[in-house]
């Protein structure tokens, strides 16, 4: 069995809450970060501006030099963006080391319903990653990025459209590339936990229902739009949906368990 590879604990990453939630493990992390669609990007964008930048990105864990290392191993995240936003200007005038950024990710899994307001929680997973950006110069990794992160958006696009793209899609492209050098995650699942005060009370327990609602992302049926002109939905297109509601479903209702005795989920 091969040895499990987690980020060291620093100062920026390291737990300081519920810290029996936390996780240092890449591959844990790093699945967080490929499962969500949508990945929080954040910045100091100069001393101009006195508040932090947030841009919400689409990206993806991978690594150009070893396309089958899998996600417990050290991997970059690659961001896609427009040229002349704001982060790529900053990356591209960045030194050496890169532009300084934070990506972050949640990922809800259900709705905690207690006895009493305060012992209400979400079974939920979520991933911070800092690290140095820098954009992506080579043509060949840029094409690699960019397929990679097509394909998070629905298994097997890039494919099934018009690749490669175009001289001026490549120009109007930017891909940032993050040199991670820290990461955690935490994960909450389970059952209800209340206080004794409360659960211990039949007048209480009496007239409040408990438990969890699982929550899980669903994709729809697809709706025709646009020029193209084939009729029947692709069978690239169906089946992804098909096995993402199926994986979703079963991520959000295996997270609820039966709740040890005297273990803190709140």
């Amino acid at each position: 069995m091969g040895r499990t590879l987690a980020y060291p604990k620093r100062i920026s990453n390291t737990a300081n809450r519920y810290k029996h939630r936390a996780t240092y493990d890449l591959g844990p992390i790093h699945s967080i970060i490929n499962d969500s669609q949508v990945l929080h990007v954040s910045f100091n964008p100069g001393p101009e501006d006195p508040f932090p930048a947030i841009l919400p990105m689409i990206g993806q864990m991978g690594s150009y030099e070893y396309p089958s290392a899998d996600m417990n191993e050290p991997l970059d995240c690659y961001l896609h963006g427009y040229v002349s936003s704001r982060i790529m200007n900053l990356a591209r005038s960045s030194d050496g080391q890169g532009l300084p950024i934070c990506v972050a990710a949640t990922k809800v899994d259900g709705l905690v319903l207690s006895l009493t307001p305060n012992s209400h929680s979400y079974n939920y997973r979520s991933a911070i990653l800092h690290g140095y950006a820098h954009l992506v110069t080579d043509e060949e990794e840029k094409l690699w990025a960019m397929k990679l992160i097509t394909n998070s958006v629905l298994a097997n696009r890039w494919d099934n459209t018009r690749v490669p793209p175009d001289r001026a899609e490549m120009q109007s492209t930017v891909i940032l590339k993050v040199k991670v050098v820290d990461g955690s995650g935490k994960i909450r699942d389970g059952g209800v936990s209340d206080e004794r005060k409360d659960s211990s009370s039949e007048e209480i327990t009496g007239r409040i229902w408990t438990g969890v609602v699982p929550v899980w992302e669903t994709f729809g049926q697809p709706v025709p739009s646009g020029e193209g002109k084939v009729g029947e939905v692709p069978s690239h297109i169906t089946s992804y949906i098909e096995l993402k509601n199926a994986q979703n479903r079963a991520q959000a209702e295996a997270a609820v368990k039966v709740t040890l005795p005297g273990e803190e989920q709140h």
